[in-house]
């Protein structure tokens, strides 16, 4: 019961990331949204949750792991249900950034409530192994069943089927879970001034490209909000390190297992959320297929998940942590690169591009979260998933506001969901594609890398890790 209810915590936090890829344009064209609103239809709920997340995270290490899961269940199922009143855009928006905040407060405690219900380190990994792959069996599935309900009913309902799952999640964790005990938390005070900045400064680091494209080079608006962003994060790291009572102990960041196994998280959820962002927009609105079957086109990624799910945990026992993390961390560089050269060319590079980053993820994210929980003391368990979390949805939200950039800046006579594109259009699109495609290329290499380096110096000192 306590691992149906946890993977019902994941699928849902997964679902949400990709199930609305697949609606974008049919939103955008009932909406009537600009394309800076369509990219934060999606953004919304990234930049809440990433934003939040450490402040949740300091405080279910506080008040108790369970306890906070359960409240922000109840907050998702009834901000999804508020889905069926949306009738604008900016509503829509909304109602995204409620779900980020109920996110935001039940994330933190998936990993580290699994990690609690075994004491050998063989369940552990199973029990992981098992959650993240209906989280990514979610995350796959999300475009494909998204496509089929907007074949026979409106684009709500993909938001709506957040109440069962919800309440689904509720049992398994109220009945399925102790509380936490007192030895399990810690009773340090909250570092406001610190979340504020951190808070802020996530916000302002993800809304710095949008102005760049909407206000232009030439205000004041965006050169403002990235210097802001700079000034907070200075401000937020000086903060931490002065304080008695961090809300983030940076030390903790900076030990070799848990900064490499953030790296991983971030490079696989940069490359999972740009790619199937340029994917759905490329099938739908350049190719022009339907959304039936442009959902049909994000099968090799689904067919991976599953396929892979019971190879993971078998795989990543035979050839060690390192070996494994770095052949994932390349299976999805590489991928991202077969899109960004090759993509234009045809389905089937789209499709192999698929399928690699889809077998990467499914090995680097499970190597991620051991790493960073092995690497943290037990009473910093939720701080640790909440890191992994950030680490990810951060990720997510710059590799979609990274995208939906090149793309707004590069696509000239209108909105990207605006039809009949003529000839000169279509080509600066697949520039766009081309471009954005290998930035984040070569991004999720840089991460991958220093995640390898990392690991590397935890198994030359492990005293250290």
């Amino acid at each position: 019961m306590a691992l149906a209810g946890l993977s019902a915590v994941f699928l849902v936090e997964m679902l949400d990331n990709s199930v609305l890829n697949v609606a974008l344009p049919t939103i955008g064209t009932e909406l009537r949204a600009s394309t800076t609103a369509l990219q934060w239809v999606t953004g919304a709920y990234s930049v809440v949750f990433g934003g939040l997340m450490l402040v949740f995270g300091a405080v279910a290490d506080r008040v108790g792991r369970r306890r906070l899961m359960l409240a922000g269940l109840v907050l998702l199922g009834l901000a999804s249900l508020a889905t069926a009143f949306v009738t604008t855009a900016g509503e829509l928006i909304v109602v995204r950034a409620v779900m980020g905040l109920a996110a935001a407060v039940t994330a933190p405690g998936s990993m580290a409530l699994a990690y609690r219900l075994f004491d050998q380190e063989g369940p552990r990994i199973r029990a992981m192994t098992l959650i993240s792959s209906v989280g990514m069996i979610g995350l796959a599935i999300g475009p494909t069943v998204g496509g089929f309900v907007l074949a026979v009913t409106h684009w709500q309902v993909l938001l709506l089927v957040n109440v069962p799952i919800a309440v689904l999640a509720i049992i398994g964790v109220r009945f399925g879970i102790a509380a936490d005990t007192a030895e399990e938390l810690h009773r340090d005070p909250v570092d406001v001034p610190g979340a504020v900045l951190g808070t802020a400064t996530i916000v302002l680091a993800l809304v710095v490209p949008t102005l760049f494209v909407n206000e232009g080079a030439g205000t004041w608006a965006p050169w403002t909000a990235a210097v802001a962003a700079v000034i907070g994060a200075v401000l937020f790291v000086l903060r931490e390190r002065s304080t008695r009572f961090p809300l983030l102990d940076l030390g903790l960041v900076t030990r070799p297992l848990v900064s490499s196994g953030l790296a991983y998280k971030a490079a696989a959820g940069l490359a999972t959320a740009g790619l199937g962002y340029l994917v759905t927009l490329q099938l739908q609105l350049e190719w022009g297929w339907p959304p039936v079957l442009a959902a049909l086109g994000m099968l090799p990624q689904v067919v991976v998940m599953l396929a892979t799910g019971p190879f993971v945990n078998p795989f990543v026992e035979r050839v060690g942590f390192d070996r494994a993390a770095w052949l994932g961390a390349s299976a999805i560089v590489f991928g991202l690169a077969f899109y960004g050269f090759l993509g234009r060319f045809g389905y089937v590079w789209v499709a192999i591009a698929l399928a690699l980053v889809a077998a990467g993820l499914r090995v680097a994210g499970v190597v991620a979260v051991v790493n960073v929980l092995r690497g943290l003391p037990k009473n910093r368990t939720s701080i640790g998933t909440a890191l992994l979390d950030t680490a990810s949805e951060i990720t997510s939200g710059t590799g979609i506001a990274v995208t939906g950039t090149i793309i707004a800046a590069l696509f000239t006579g209108g909105g990207i969901t605006t039809p009949d594109w003529s000839a000169g259009q279509a080509a600066e699109f697949r520039e766009a594609v081309t471009y954005a495609g290998l930035v984040l290329t070569v991004v999720s290499a840089v991460l991958a890398g220093w995640a390898m380096l990392r690991a590397r110096k935890a198994a030359d000192f492990p005293e250290r890790a």
